[in-house]
This record gives C-alpha cells, sequence and structure tokens, in this order.
C-alpha cells in the first residue's frame, strides 16, 4: 500500500469462497475516501462498487475478495458486523488489524493517548451513533466519571453538544482537549482549548470531518511532542504535474517534509503512434557516433524496443552515451551501459557545448530519441 500513512493504513478483511485453490482474477471492492493520487488502491485484476453483498456473491463463485477499511476494522469500522454475516454465509475470512484513527491521529498531533505519569488508560467513544436507535447509547455522566484519555471519533459537527454534555455531567470547564482533523494528512489541523472554548474554536477554524477528539491532560504534552506540523512543508499544499510514473519519488520526498501533495498529472507518454522511424534507427545503431538521452522516460522507451528488435545489449556497438542529468544517466545505468559525457549543468544547451568541446560536431553521427514535444534545442 503506497504512501499509506498510520490512519490511511488498509486493515482488510479477506474472505473467499469455496474449498480449494481459487484460480480466479483476485477482486477488489473500494471502501475508502481518498484524494486523487493519494492512494491507488488496486488490488489483482477487477474493481467493484464498494457494496458488501456484491463482495459475498464474488466470495461465492470461488473469488479471493479484499474488503478495504480505514484505520482498524473492529473499532468503529463495522468489521464486526460484516464479518458475522461471511460467517452467516459460510465464508471464510481474515482479519488484518490495522492502526485505528483513534492513536494515529493525535500521534501526528504530538499527544500520547497514554503517558506516565498523566494517565494510564484512554476510553474510545463514537461522537456519531446510529441515527436509528431509539435510544442514546452514550451515558455522558459514566464517560465523564470514566479516568483517564477521552478519544472522540466522528464527532466534529457535534462538538458543541458533546461538551456541554461533559460539562454538564460534571467535568472541569477548563479540562484541556483538542480536535485534530483530516490526521496524519497534510491539511491536518489541530485546535486545542478547553471543554468551555472548544466548540467555538472548531467552529472559528471551520474544522471539517474526518476529525478526532482528544480530551485529558495528555494534551498539554503537545507542545513538547508536535513532530508533524513542525515540519518544513507543512501547511503548504502543493502539485505535482510530473506523469504517474515520474512522480513518485518527488511527491514522497515532499510529504516526508509535511506538504499536503496533490498528484495531478499534466503529460503522459505514450509510445509514438508510428514506430518506424525509431525502429530504423535502432536497426542502425552501429553506425553512429553518440546517442543522447535527455530523459529518463527516452532511455526507458529506446531500450525496450531496442531489446525487442536486437534482443542483444551487444549490439548497441560503439556509439557512446551522453545524458543531460543525474537521474538519466541512473536510468542508463539500470541497463549496465557506461554514460560518457554528462555536463555539469542539467540541460540540453550545455550538453551541446560539451559536445562542441570534443571536436567537430557536423562529423559526428547523433541519435536523438525523444518526445514529439520536447524543446529543439539540441
Amino acid at each position: 500500500l503506497k504512501n499509506a500513512s498510520p490512519s490511511k493504513v488498509a486493515a482488510p478483511p479477506f474472505f473467499k469462497g469455496g474449498s480449494g485453490g481459487i484460480d480466479e482474477p483476485y477482486y477488489s471492492i473500494e471502501d475508502i475516501s481518498s484524494e486523487p493520487g493519494d492512494l491507488n488502491w488496486k488490488i489483482g485484476m477487477k474493481v467493484a462498487h464498494p457494496d458488501f453483498g456484491d463482495g459475498v456473491i464474488k466470495a461465492k463463485e470461488g473469488k479471493t475478495v479484499v474488503r478495504l477499511k480505514g484505520g482498524d476494522p473492529y473499532v468503529f469500522g463495522r468489521g464486526g458486523e460484516e464479518a458475522m454475516a461471511l460467517h452467516a454465509a459460510g465464508l471464510l475470512f481474515e482479519v488484518v488489524p490495522g492502526i485505528s484513527s483513534a492513536i494515529a491521529a493525535p500521534a501526528y498531533a504530538g499527544i500520547p493517548v497514554t503517558h506516565r505519569g498523566v494517565t494510564s488508560s484512554f476510553t474510545v467513544i463514537t461522537g456519531h451513533e446510529d441515527p436509528t436507535k431509539p435510544t442514546r447509547g452514550i451515558d455522558w455522566n459514566e464517560v465523564a466519571r470514566t479516568p483517564g484519555t477521552k478519544i472522540i471519533l466522528m464527532g466534529v459537527s457535534r462538538m458543541r453538544e458533546i461538551s456541554s454534555s461533559l460539562i454538564g455531567a460534571g467535568m472541569a470547564p477548563d479540562t484541556p482537549i483538542a480536535l485534530i482533523s483530516w490526521g496524519t494528512y497534510g491539511r491536518q489541523k489541530t485546535v486545542e482549548g478547553n471543554l468551555a472554548t472548544i466548540a467555538e474554536r472548531v467552529e472559528a477554524n471551520d474544522c471539517k470531518p474526518p476529525g478526532v477528539t482528544i480530551i485529558g491532560e495528555v494534551v498539554r504534552l503537545r507542545k513538547f511532542l508536535n513532530w508533524f506540523e513542525r515540519r518544513p512543508l507543512f501547511g503548504r499544499r502543493i502539485v505535482v504535474t510530473r506523469s504517474r510514473g515520474q512522480a513518485g519519488e518527488i511527491s514522497r520526498r515532499l510529504r516526508q517534509k509535511g506538504a499536503d501533495v496533490l498528484d495531478l498529472p499534466t503529460i503522459r507518454f505514450i509510445p509514438p503512434a508510428d514506430p518506424a522511424r525509431l525502429h530504423e534507427a535502432i536497426r542502425a545503431v552501429d553506425r553512429y557516433d553518440w546517442i543522447i538521452f535527455t530523459s529518463q522516460t527516452a532511455v526507458d522507451l529506446f531500450f525496450q524496443t531496442f531489446l525487442e528488435l536486437q534482443g542483444d545489449i551487444r549490439r548497441l556497438g560503439g556509439a557512446r552515451i551522453a545524458a543531460v542529468g543525474p537521474a538519466t544517466a541512473a536510468a542508463v545505468s539500470r541497463h549496465h551501459l557506461h554514460v560518457d559525457l554528462q555536463p555539469r549543468e542539467y540541460s540540453a544547451d550545455h550538453i551541446a557545448e560539451a559536445l562542441g568541446r570534443d571536436g567537430r560536431l557536423d562529423k559526428l553521427r547523433i541519435l536523438l530519441p525523444r518526445a514529439n514535444l520536447a524543446r529543439d534545442t539540441l
């Protein structure tokens, strides 16, 4: 699961039908909210509508089904209900525990749910009960009397009601409290206050679900332990426009620095519609003095096509290789080839200057495999 931070790690119950081996393609059901490009949930070959009954049907057909859940499936994730349904249907299943947002979001906000000398217990409460229930299942008087940290999930829109209920049940109005909105994401927002002020502050800061509320003395530790929100790019939303195949590394580094990254490719690389000229050049590659690569994509496409046509890297002949920069040179090196020329400044202009220093360019035969929209400097 790429790029998954703690509260986004899926905890999928696996279930299957039949008693023998499964030869069918894997079948997955998407059931997690994510930003475009943030997570790429693809298990196996097929994706279905996130309807649980549909998954049961597919499992009975002998397919392996992955039910992806946010956090832990048995912590307010309705995983128990689904497992009971599988049991009733006579289907085998496996549950993979996850990291609940109840502990992950506070950790990203610099708030431990327990701390020696402060509290040795915590209680997790839903802030959004089933609206069809005839009576309320949460006894706020009992919650208020329970010692330790109190963690409320899904209660952003009911913050005023919750805080008033706890004060009315006897909790001190100045009890520390924090609401963490979009915990573990680059857009994370943490609002601190006390039971008397938190509702007003949440509204003033326009906090939106999903949210985790943490109540107790451990909130005071945030000023010492707030590691994530102190990262240099925290609070910045950065759009990465590179192609999907190239965006991974830069997006990963930006997220490590705390940025909220949106992968939004504005370019896509595809093989040429008519590959005849490329095939002709590759078949005659031993006639060239130099092959110049100005991108990793050019390297990958060239050598993929080269090996399809020639079948042996040794048929590259005596051509020397130039690369525009270290990333392109690294792509060449993956094919166990040495880069003969790399300019000090990474641009096509400086490749031409470097080649010119070696002699007259008009006497060289140069192959330049590149995208059709590349600059024509070379």
